[in-house]
């Protein structure tokens, strides 16, 4: 099963967040089960349409997912993805 991970800055509006397991092999559903757990916390990851949004991040095994904007990127069940605010500024 895929870890799901999440930084420091994201655990600040979610406190209960934490390192979980998922059955789901899909960005999307992984999404929808996140949401399950955390309420609230996929409309931050993502805008109306599904896409994800300009100050988030994620990673899967170790790489930026390249598809934005419909997350079709491959899930492995032996991955580690990362959900991250995206950092800007000087």
């Amino acid at each position: 099963m895929p870890t799901v991970k999440f930084t420091a800055n994201l655990k600040r509006f979610y406190p209960k967040l934490t390192e979980v397991e998922l059955e789901s092999l899909d960005l999307k559903e992984i999404l929808d089960e996140l949401e399950n757990l955390h309420k609230g916390l996929k409309d931050y990851v993502v805008d109306e349409q599904g896409q994800l949004r300009k100050h988030v991040n994620i990673f899967v095994a170790g790489e930026l997912i390249k598809d934005r904007v419909s997350l079709s990127d491959e899930v492995n069940p032996e991955d580690e993805i990362y959900i991250m605010q995206a950092l800007s500024g000087g």
